[in-house]
C-alpha cells in the first residue's frame, strides 16, 4: 500500500506554477479547493476576469481532493437543528443553496466537459437500527421541510442492491451524485486559466495587509495586490489568519480504497450507489468505475500510520460485507482533515472592508462549497444580500487541543450511543 490517496493515483497534476514577481487584480482569493474555485469560476460567469486564486500546495490538495465524492444536499449541521434556528422558510431556502450546488456541479461537469467520474447515480441512506419509524420521519421532514423527496427503500428492496444482511430499510436521493473530486478540482482549475485567470500553487499566502484601496498578499516569492480579498481554506489554513486558525478545528476523516475487484464487486453492490448509514458515527461507501470499492468513516484527532488506518476500516467493512473485508486488499489509505466550526455551519463573512471569508464546511462541504461559492461571486459582483442568511455564524474559538479534546470525546460519547441503540433494536426484534 503506497502513501498516496486513490486519487493522487489516478490525477497527477504538473500544471501548477508559484506566484513570482508584483501583481495586481480586482480580487484575490485564498485557497484551491471547493470554495475557493467555485467563487473564482462564479465570477468569471458573471464577467469579472480580473482575478487571481492562490494555493499553498496544488489544486484540491486539502479536503476538497481527499473526500468521499458525495454530491448531495445538507450541511454538518443537522436538518432538525437547522429548522430551529431558523424557522421552515428560512431554512428552505438555506438548505436549497446546497442543492444548487450539487446542480451547479453537474453543469459545469457536462459545459465544460470535466472527465471527473461523474456518476447521478444517487445516494443510499441505510438503516443500521432497524428503526422504519424514525427513517419515515425523515423522509416526511425532507419532504415538507425542504421539497425534498427521498423514495423509500423497503428492506427486501434495498437487500437487493445492497448484498448485506446488516441493513434494514433504506431512502434513496434519488438526484444525488458522487464523483472524483480531485478531477474536478484540476477541471475547475484548467476551465479557469482557459478564461485567463491566474491560479498559482505552491504559493502560500504568508500575510494580508490592509492598505489605502484594498490588501497586499504576500507570499515566498511574490505579491497581490487586490481590492478584495476572499479567504477560503478549511483544516490546512493554518495560521494565515489568526481568528480564522481559531475558529477551525480540523477534524480527520480516514479513507481507503480496495484493489480492483471485477466482477466480485457486484456481489456486494447491484448498481452504482453511493451509500452512507444512519448512525452518527457512520461509514460512507461508493463503487469506483475500475471496479474498486472506496470505504470511509470515522472522526478523529489522531493522524493514525496507515496499517491502523487500514485495520480500523477493514474492521468496520467486515461488519457490512464480511466476506469481502476477509478477502480483499486496499490499495491505498489515507486521512483529510475537514475544517469544522463549533456551530457546524460555514461562515460567510465579511471581517474587513473588502475582506471576506468563506469557511468551514466540515464534513458536508461537496455541494455546500459550490452553492455558497458562486453565492459569494454574486456578493461581489452584485451585492447578494442572501450572505446575511449566515450572520449568526460568526468564527468562534475551538480552544486549540482543549477543542479538539473535547470533539473526539463528543465523537466517542456518539458511537457509544449508536452501540446502545443497536443494542435496544436487537434486543427488541428478538423478543
Amino acid at each position: 500500500m503506497n502513501n498516496q490517496s486513490y486519487y493522487q493515483a489516478t490525477a497527477p497534476w504538473s500544471n501548477g506554477l508559484p506566484l513570482n514577481g508584483e501583481h495586481e487584480c480586482e480580487v484575490a482569493i485564498v485557497g484551491g479547493g471547493f470554495a475557493g474555485l467555485a467563487v473564482a469560476l462564479g465570477l468569471v460567469e458573471r464577467g469579472q476576469h480580473d482575478v487571481t486564486l492562490l494555493e499553498a500546495h496544488s489544486v484540491g490538495h486539502g479536503a476538497s481532493g481527499r473526500n468521499g465524492g458525495f454530491v448531495f444536499g445538507g450541511f454538518s449541521l443537522g436538518e432538525e437543528e437547522l429548522l430551529a434556528q431558523h424557522g421552515p422558510e428560512r431554512a428552505r431556502e438555506i438548505y436549497q443553496l446546497t442543492l444548487q450546488g450539487g446542480e451547479m456541479i453537474r453543469r459545469r461537469v457536462g459545459h465544460y466537459e470535466i472527465d471527473c467520474d461523474y456518476l447521478p447515480a444517487g445516494v443510499i441512506l441505510a438503516d443500521w437500527f432497524g428503526d422504519d419509524e424514525t427513517l419515515r420521519a425523515k423522509q416526511q421532514q425532507m419532504r415538507s421541510a425542504f421539497d425534498v423527496d427521498w423514495q423509500w427503500l423497503a428492506q427486501d428492496q434495498l437487500r437487493s442492491m445492497l448484498n448485506s444482511q446488516r441493513y434494514f430499510s433504506g431512502l434513496l436521493e434519488a438526484n444525488a451524485a458522487h464523483f472524483h473530486p480531485l478531477k474536478y478540482c484540476q477541471g475547475l482549475a484548467r476551465v479557469l486559466r482557459q478564461h485567463e485567470v491566474p491560479v498559482y500553487e505552491d504559493s502560500a499566502v504568508r500575510q494580508i495587509e490592509q492598505q489605502q484601496g484594498g490588501y497586499l498578499l504576500r507570499t515566498d516569492n511574490g505579491t497581490v495586490r487586490a481590492r478584495k480579498v476572499v479567504i477560503a481554506g478549511g483544516g490546512y489554513i493554518h495560521g494565515l489568519n489568526t481568528p480564522v486558525a481559531k475558529a477551525i478545528l480540523p477534524i480527520a476523516t480516514y479513507v481507503a480504497a480496495t484493489e480492483p475487484l471485477g466482477d466480485r464487486l457486484g456481489e456486494f453492490i447491484r448498481g452504482d450507489w453511493a451509500v452512507y448509514d444512519t448512525r452518527f458515527a457512520f461509514d460512507y461507501y461508493r463503487p469506483l468505475p475500475d471496479t474498486r470499492l472506496l470505504w470511509g468513516g470515522r472522526i478523529s484527532i489522531r493522524r493514525p500510520n496507515r496499517q491502523t488506518l487500514e485495520r480500523w476500516l477493514r474492521r468496520d467493512l467486515a461488519k457490512v460485507f464480511p466476506d469481502l473485508a476477509h478477502e480483499v486488499r486496499f490499495e491505498q489509505a489515507w486521512y483529510g482533515l475537514m475544517g469544522y466550526m463549533r456551530h457546524k455551519m460555514p461562515c460567510v463573512q465579511e471581517t474587513q472592508p473588502g475582506l471576506w471569508h468563506v469557511i468551514g464546511f466540515g464534513g458536508h462541504g461537496v455541494a455546500p462549497t459550490s452553492g455558497l461559492g458562486d453565492l459569494m461571486a454574486s456578493v461581489l459582483t452584485h451585492g447578494d444580500d442572501r450572505h446575511r442568511w449566515f450572520s449568526r455564524y460568526q468564527m468562534p474559538p475551538v480552544y486549540g487541543f482543549a477543542g479538539s479534546l473535547a470533539a473526539q470525546a463528543t465523537y466517542w460519547q456518539a458511537q457509544v450511543s449508536d452501540w446502545l441503540k443497536d443494542m435496544r433494536f436487537r434486543k427488541h426484534r428478538s423478543a
